[in-house]
C-alpha cells in the first residue's frame, strides 16, 4: 500500500489534528544510516578506548600498570594518571573530540555530565591556547553535588561533590566529547550513585565467592559477576506522540480506551518485523556495535508496538554502563527515523508492560561457571553450593530484592498477568529440584549427578533431534534458574540495572560469607571438608524451602500460599521501600562494605521524593487533560446533540421527535452523568494532593500519594474511556490507542 493510499484512508477514521501528526510523522522519516559493507568486526569498538586502543596508545609499561589497578586493585597514582591521560587524550582528538566529560550515574536512572574544552591558557592569560588534558582532570571532577538527588546527605548551600574515574570501564566518544565512566560520592564520601557501591558489591562477592571456591579448586584467584539484560521498550509515531501530554511529560498514557485489537491474538510476538522498525534495529546495532556493545538478538515484543534487544553478556559493571548508553542511543537513533522511544514500564493499560531482565551468573578466572553443572561429582558439588547459597540469599532477603526494583513506574507492570508478581520466589525446574530434594533427604554425602541435556525425538524424518535444556522455563517466577544463571525478571525497562545487581550481589557475598564461616567450623570440629559442606548445604535446602515455586505465580491461591510461606507480600510501594533500611538489611550491607546505614537511610528518602513527584506529576497531568481537553470537548459534544434533539421537535411531531430523538436524549444524560463524576473525582483529587504535599516526612507524604491521590487515578480514566466511545471520533482531542500501537 502506497503513503496516498494510507493518508486516504486515515483522513476517514482522524480528526484532522491526529492525521497531521501522523503526516509530520511520515515526513520525518528517515532513511536509515546504513552500516559500511566491511564485516562488524572491523568497526566494532571503535569509539572506545579499550584494550587493543590502550596498546597503541600507551606504553607497555603503563598499560601493565593499569591492567593490575584493574584487576587487583591497586592505588592509582598521580604519575600513571598522567600517562593514561596523555594517550587518552591523543586517541580521542585523532578521532575529532574537542571537550571531554566525567561521565556518571546519580540516583535518577539516568546519567549525568558537564562537557568541558581540552583548551587551556599556555601560559599567561590571554596567550595562546593548547590542547591539554591531565591525569588530575582525568582522576577526578567536582560537579554540583545539591543539585542531584541526595536524601538529605548534601544540603542545597552545600554544594561540593566529586567524579572519580572508574578505570575499570574503558571511554568512549559521545560525538566530540571524550566520556570517562566515573563514581559521584558527596564531600563527605557517601555514593550518591549506582556504580560506586555497585563496586563494593562486586568486589565483594568477588572475595566471598574466591574464598568458597578454595574448597574445590586453589588455583581460582577471581570470580567474575556477569549480567546479561534483556531491554524491552515500546515504539510510537513522532507526531502522535506530540499530540498525546501524558506521554510527553510522564512517559505512560493516563487516558485511552483499549484498542479492539490490540495483542490477544499473540500475533505479534516473534512476528515479521515491520520495515520501518527493522531499519531502525539495523541503526541502533550498528551504532552500539562502535561503542563495544555485543547487541545479539533482536525481536517483537508481545504488546504490539513493543519490541526487544539484548546483548551477550559481560562483566557487570560494564553491562550496566552498556545498557545505560544503549537507551541514550536508542532514544536518539528514535528521532531520526520519525519514532519516540518509550521506556516507561507501563505505557499503555490493558496490554505488556516493558521490563528489563537481568541475567545474572559468576564465573571464576579459570573459565568455571560457578552456575553450570560439572561433569564429576566434585564439579558438581560446587555448583549446587552455588546455586544453594544464592537461593539462601533470595529467601533471607526477599523483601530487600523486590524494593531494589519496586517503583512508581514498575508498580503498574509487576503482577499484571504479563510479568512476575510483586512477590520473589524462585523457580529451579524439575531436575534441580529432583537433586535438592534427595541432597535433604540423604543421611550421608552421596555424589551429585546433573544429568546432561535430553535427546527429544519428534518422529519426523528430516527434522533432527532435539535437545531439552535441564530446566523448563516459568515466565511467572521473578528469580528463575534457566540453566546456567539465574534471571532475575522483576527489573523494569527504565531502571539502571546498577540497582538490582547491587543488592543481589551483596546478599549473596554475605551468604558465602556465612557459609564458609560454618563449614569452616564442621571442618574445625573434625568433620571432613565434603561431608561439612554436604551437611550445610542440607540445612540450607531445609530453610530455604519457602522460596521455591514451581507453579503458577498469577494465581491467587499463590498470594495466599506465600504469605503462608512468611514471604513479603507488600505491594504498597512506599512501604516496600522500608525493606532497605530494616535492621537485617543494614547489618547486610554494612557487613560486606556495600553501603552504610546513613548512604540507605539517604536513598531511602531519595526513593519516596522521586515515587511522591512521579504521582504528582501524573496527577497533574491527569487533571490538566480531564478540564482542558476531556470536559469541553465532551461538553461540545452535548451540545451539538441537544442541538439535534431541538430541531427534531421543530420537523417532526412532538412524538415521533421524541422518539427519534431518545437515543440522543440518553447520550446527553450519559455524558452529563460521567462529567459530573469525573469532575468531581478530579477536585478530590486535586485536594488530597494539596493535604499530602503539607507533610514533611518524605515517607510519609509518599504513603499519602500512594494511598489517598493514586486511586482517584482509575476512576476518572474509567469515565473519561466511556466517553471516548460516545464522543464523535472527529472531536475526540487525543490520538486514540488504535492509533498509537501500530506501527504504520
Amino acid at each position: 500500500m502506497c503513503y496516498h493510499q494510507i493518508t486516504t484512508i486515515n483522513k476517514k477514521i482522524m480528526s484532522t489534528l491526529r492525521f497531521k501528526a501522523v503526516e509530520e510523522a511520515y515526513k520525518k522519516k528517515a532513511a536509515p544510516v546504513a552500516a559500511p559493507a566491511s564485516l562488524t568486526s572491523e568497526y566494532y569498538g571503535k569509539y572506545v578506548f579499550n584494550g587493543e586502543q590502550m596498546a597503541k596508545y600507551l606504553s607497555k609499561a603503563t598499560l601493565k600498570a593499569l591492567s593490575a589497578i584493574i584487576e587487583q586493585g591497586e592505588t592509582l597514582e598521580l604519575e600513571l594518571a598522567n600517562q593514561v591521560a596523555a594517550g587518552m587524550k591523543t586517541w580521542a582528538i585523532e578521532r575529532g573530540a574537542t571537550h571531554y566529560t566525567h561521565w556518571f550515574q546519580p540516583l535518577t536512572d539516568t546519567t549525568a555530565e558537564k562537557h568541558d574544552s581540552f583548551i587551556e591558557y599556555g601560559g599567561a592569560p590571554g596567550s595562546p591556547v593548547i590542547e591539554e588534558f591531565s591525569g588530575k582532570l582525568l582522576a577526578q571532577a567536582e560537579p554540583d553535588a545539591s543539585s542531584f538527588p541526595s536524601g538529605g546527605i548534601r544540603s542545597t548551600f552545600e554544594a561540593r561533590g566529586y567524579t572519580a574515574w572508574d578505570p575499570s570501564s574503558p571511554a568512549f566518544l559521545v560525538d566530540d566529547t571524550l566520556c570517562i565512566p566515573t563514581i559521584f560520592i558527596s564531600y563527605t564520601g557517601e555514593s550518591l550513585d549506582y556504580k560506586a557501591p555497585l563496586l563494593k558489591a562486586l568486589k565483594a562477592v568477588d572475595k566471598a565467592a574466591v574464598d568458597v571456591c578454595h574448597y574445590f579448586d586453589k588455583s581460582v584467584k577471581k570470580v567474575y559477576s556477569y549480567l546479561g539484560w534483556e531491554q524491552e521498550y515500546f515504539l510510537i509515531d513522532d507526531g502522535l506522540y506530540a499530540n498525546r501530554p501524558d506521554l510527553m511529560l510522564t512517559g505512560r498514557t493516563l487516558l485511552g480506551r483499549e484498542s479492539s485489537k490490540d495483542q490477544q491474538l499473540e500475533d505479534h510476538y516473534f512476528g515479521s518485523i515491520p520495515t520501518r522498525v527493522q531499519a531502525y534495529m539495523k541503526d541502533i546495532e550498528f551504532e552500539g556495535y562502535k561503542y563495544g556493545i555485543p547487541l545479539k538478538t533482536r525481536h517483537n515484543e508481545v504488546a504490539p508496538n513493543q519490541f526487544e534487544l539484548a546483548p551477550i553478556f559481560g562483566e557487570t559493571n560494564l553491562s550496566v554502563d552498556q545498557n545505560l548508553l544503549i537507551m541514550s542511543i536508542m532514544k536518539k537513533v528514535a528521532r531520526r527515523h520519525g519514532f519516540r522511544m518509550l521506556l516507561h514500564e507501563k505505557p499503555f493499560a490493558g496490554i505488556n508492560g516493558s521490563g528489563k531482565h537481568n541475567n545474572w551468573s559468576l564465573g571464576t578466572d579459570t573459565g568455571v561457571g560457578l552456575f553450570t553443572p560439572g561433569k564429576t561429582p566434585t564439579e558438581n558439588l560446587q555448583f549446587i553450593t552455588f546455586v544453594v547459597n544464592t537461593l539462601v540469599a533470595i529467601w533471607k532477603y526477599n523483601a530487600l530484592m523486590k524494593a531494589s526494583i519496586m517503583t512508581a513506574q514498575n508498580a503498574h507492570r509487576l503482577g499484571a498477568n504479563e510479568a512476575p508478581p510483586a512477590i520473589v520466589s524462585v523457580f529451579l525446574g524439575a531436575q534441580i529440584t529432583k537433586v535438592l530434594d534427595e541432597i535433604e533427604k540423604s543421611k550421608k554425602i552421596a555424589a551429585i549427578n546433573i544429568a546432561a541435556k535430553k535427546k527429544l525425538s519428534l518422529g519426523i524424518g528430516s527434522i533432527p533431534e532435539v535437545f531439552l535444556d535441564n530446566t523448563d522455563r516459568n515466565r511467572t517466577s521473578p528469580f528463575a534458574f534457566t540453566g546456567n544463571r539465574f534471571e532475575f525478571r522483576a527489573v523494569g525497562s527504565s531502571a539502571n540495572c546498577g540497582s538490582g545487581m547491587i543488592t543481589l550481589n551483596a546478599i549473596v557475598a554475605a551468604q558465602l560469607k556465612e557459609f564458609k564461616a560454618a563449614v569452616d567450623a564442621k571442618i574445625k570440629g573434625g568433620a571432613k571438608k565434603e561431608d561439612a559442606i554436604f551437611e550445610v548445604l542440607q540445612d540450607y535446602i531445609k530453610k530455604s524451602k519457602p522460596i521455591r515455586f514451581e507453579g503458577n505465580g498469577y494465581s491467587e491461591e499463590w498470594k495466599e500460599e506465600a504469605a503462608k510461606r512468611k514471604l513479603d507480600c507488600e505491594t504498597s510501594v512506599p512501604l516496600i521501600i522500608d525493606a532497605n533500611t530494616s535492621k537485617e538489611a543494614v547489618a547486610l550491607f554494612e557487613s560486606v562494605g556495600v553501603l552504610t546505614e546513613k548512604e540507605l537511610e539517604s536513598r531511602n528518602e531519595v526513593k519516596w521524593e522521586t515515587y511522591t513527584k512521579k504521582i504528582q506529576i501524573e496527577a497533574r497531568v491527569l487533571g490538566d487533560l480531564v478540564l482542558n481537553h476531556i470536559i469541553p470537548v465532551a461538553t461540545k459534544y452535548q451540545s451539538m446533540l441537544l442541538d439535534n434533539v431541538y430541531k427534531l421537535t421543530q420537523v417532526y411531531p412532538e412524538a415521533k421527535a421524541a422518539e427519534l430523538g431518545a437515543l440522543d436524549k440518553g447520550l446527553i444524560e450519559e455524558i452529563a452523568e460521567r462529567i459530573d463524576i469525573i469532575k468531581r473525582r478530579v477536585d478530590e483529587m486535586i485536594e488530597a494532593r494539596k493535604k499530602a504535599n503539607k507533610i514533611d516526612s518524605e515517607r510519609a507524604k509518599a504513603i499519602a500519594y500512594h494511598d489517598k491521590v493514586l486511586p482517584h487515578f482509575d476512576t476518572i480514566r474509567y469515565h473519561v474511556d466511556k466517553l471516548e466511545l460516545i464522543v464523535d471520533d472527529e472531536l475526540w482531542p487525543l490520538p486514540k490507542y488504535r492509533e498509537l500501537l501500530f506501527v504504520r
